[in-house]
């Protein structure tokens, strides 16, 4: 059977509509009908007309079509032949895109207001109430559903999103203060590694995930730790810069003391009276694992190629004064190698790590950008080298001066001032044709200052011993040293020259044993083993006297603190020699507290005995000056 709707005049709509649409009822059950008819001002019919079809009745849908070609002169203008008001009342679906926003309060109705079903409804397109009041009101017992009000003409509705951002707690509720805090898992915790985004690689407004040790930008409703935060359920993150604990997505922070030694480990910073007492009172630490280890005593990661850097970073961590310095003076100024070299060296000496290493690869990435790839994790390099490099790039750094000595902690430290005579040779033909050598007659003194000495090794013997093998020879540290004592003349191309130390000496010498050399076709190895005392080694025969600043005669103790040896590993090569050799390098520090000494090559540390740190290839040394005990009766 068929039914026809009659026209109808909606609100809104100029002129009238001459259109029937038939239905056809299914199974001769009742025609419910839910016809939605949205007209825009000035057209027909512009969007898609629904007559929804279940159990009880059929849906036709007629697409949209864009009648605004047809003239309304043409189309029949007959009267409705029943008014919208005696319609039997039957509520419009809503509209196809759903407009819920969160809003933080509704308005209610007014207890003296008319009752809201003797009120007509003045739009057909699900919403019965008007949109002027800021509120909806449902007819037939239907909750109120929250809105948030619209431009009634703005095409943009469908660009406009669906949902928005949820309101974030300043504070956890009163009772949860400790929500989500179990599920943070400390053993996969890492901060050592360069705080950059693991989505998109920044490393701005940085934040850690406390569960699963990512990072992520930001924490905002559209930062990708909030999406992570939803997606995976991890919910606790601390900001890397500020130390601050957040859950989101609430957004609110965590002020909890179990956290503190998260932040310890994040940051590590000790107290003056604690790090005055590192050298003094002897500790062992633990680990998460149960793991004992020393503080200041610590193995470092090789991530590839990195033991050069890592056991010049050794040395320098336990030079007493630039340590104290690192580990107390305010950097967060300074520019960016200087607070990550602060970093590592408090994380080396931190007393309540989470793991019993640590691992460099934050500030070798700022080396490896700074040096323009000189330096980096990927390709080994040469310890002295780098040291050199690393120095004056620190000096620098510190706003130290170019010109100007003893600008930056790096210049009080390590520089001294040498003193450098050098003379012309010549070269001469006598009446025999015979050719003569003639020093010049003029001597020229030059002052130079210097952060390192180089010290020559004698060549390396040439033959085989009786025993077809080669003599290893072995020389004291004092006899190289006798480069500096003002008489023994070292010859560089056509000059000759001699080098005297000056008073006063710095509190650390630097001492470069030069063992390899490079020509146009090979780069040699000396394996000349060097001698030398631990302690008390005299550096007066090398200094020039000046009674002004020091006694003549009496000595100048320096004692060792940390040496970094070399060993030649032959490995197998697929290439033409067959044998390769690869460069090992290992740093041997001292513990002043305990009065021992521990050899740290990369994650291994071992404790070694005195007696036998010269039995290595030594390459690079740190010496200390003794403090000179006051005298009683001197004022």
């Amino acid at each position: 059977m068929g039914a026809k709707i009659p026209k109808v005049d909606p609100v809104g709509l100029k002129k009238p509509i001459d259109d029937v649409v038939e239905l056809q009822a299914a199974n001769n059950s009742s025609i419910g009908l839910l016809c939605d008819l949205v007209v825009r001002e000035d057209s027909a019919l512009s969007q898609n007309t629904i007559i929804q079809n279940t159990e009880s009745f059929h849906c036709l849908v007629i697409r949209e079509k864009d009648l605004t070609s047809r003239k309304w002169s043409d189309m029949a203008k007959r009267p409705a032949e029943e008014s919208l008001e005696d319609i039997t009342h039957s509520n419009s679906p809503s509209s196809k895109k759903p407009r819920v926003h969160f809003i933080s309060t509704i308005e209610t109705v007014p207890p003296n207001a008319p009752d809201s079903s003797n009120l007509q409804p003045t739009s057909t397109n699900g919403y019965e109430q008007g949109r002027e009041n800021g509120h909806v009101t449902a007819n037939d017992g239907q909750d109120l559903e929250e809105s948030g009000e619209h431009s009634p003409s703005s095409d943009s509705e469908e660009h406009e999103s669906a949902f928005s951002a949820p309101s974030r707690q300043a504070a956890p509720l009163e009772g949860y203060t400790d929500l989500y805090l179990d599920t943070i898992n400390r053993s996969v915790l890492d901060f050592d590694f360069e705080k950059l985004c693991s989505v998109t690689l920044s490393n701005i407004n940085i934040y850690a995930c406390l569960i699963c040790g990512k990072y992520f930008q930001g924490r905002g409703p559209k930062s990708h730790a909030y999406f992570h935060a939803l997606e995976i359920g991890h919910h606790v993150y601390v900001n890397m810069q500020t130390k601050k604990v957040y859950v989101l997505p609430e957004g609110y922070e965590v002020k909890s003391k179990s956290l503190e030694d998260i932040k310890f480990v994040v940051d590590p910073r000790l107290s003056k009276d604690e790090v005055a007492k590192l050298d003094k009172e002897s500790r062992d630490a633990s680990d998460l694992s149960g793991k004992k280890y020393r503080p200041g005593f610590v193995g470092m990661n090789n991530i590839k190629e990195n033991d050069y850097f890592n056991v010049i970073i050794q040395s320098l961590a336990h030079i007493s004064p630039l340590r104290n310095f690192l580990m107390l003076e305010d950097l967060s100024q300074k520019p960016e190698i200087i607070q990550r070299f602060s970093v590592l060296v408090r994380k080396i000496w931190n007393t309540r790590a989470f793991k019993s290493h640590v691992s460099p690869h934050e500030l070798l990435q700022q080396i490896s950008r700074q040096s323009n790839k000189r330096y980096d994790l990927l390709h080994q390099s040469d310890p002295v080298d780098f040291l050199s490099w690393f120095l004056n790039n620190l000096h620098l750094a510190l706003g130290g001066s170019k010109t100007k000595p003893g600008t930056s902690i790096i210049h009080k430290v390590f520089q001294g001032k040498l003193k450098v005579e050098s003379q012309q040779i010549t070269a001469k033909a006598d009446a025999g044709d015979r050719l003569r050598f003639e020093e010049a007659a003029e001597v020229l003194v030059d002052t130079s200052r210097y952060l390192m000495l180089t010290l020559d090794l004698p060549a390396a013997p040439l033959f085989q011993d009786e025993l077809d093998k080669n003599i290893i020879p072995q020389i004291p540290l004092t006899s190289i040293l006798s480069k500096y004592d003002g008489i023994k003349a070292q010859e560089h191309l056509s000059t000759r020259k001699r080098y005297r130390l000056l008073h006063p000496l710095p509190p650390f010498l630097l001492f470069h044993i030069k063992r390899f050399s490079k020509n146009k076709f090979v780069s040699e190895r000396n394996p000349t083993i060097v001698t030398f005392p631990v302690r008390s080694l005299d550096m007066s025969p090398y200094v020039e006297p000046n009674p002004s600043l020091h006694p003549p005669g009496e000595p100048i103790w320096y004692d060792l603190v940390a040496n970094v040896t070399h060993e030649a590993v032959r490995t197998r090569d697929d290439s033409v020699e067959g044998e390769a050799e690869r460069k090992v390098w290992r740093a041997q520090v001292k513990d002043r507290a305990r009065e021992e000494w521990l050899e740290i090559q990369d994650l291994y540390v071992e404790r070694v005995a005195t007696e036998t740190l010269f039995t290595k290839e030594s390459y690079f040394m740190v010496w200390e000056r003794r403090r000179e005990a006051k005298k009683k009766g001197g004022r």
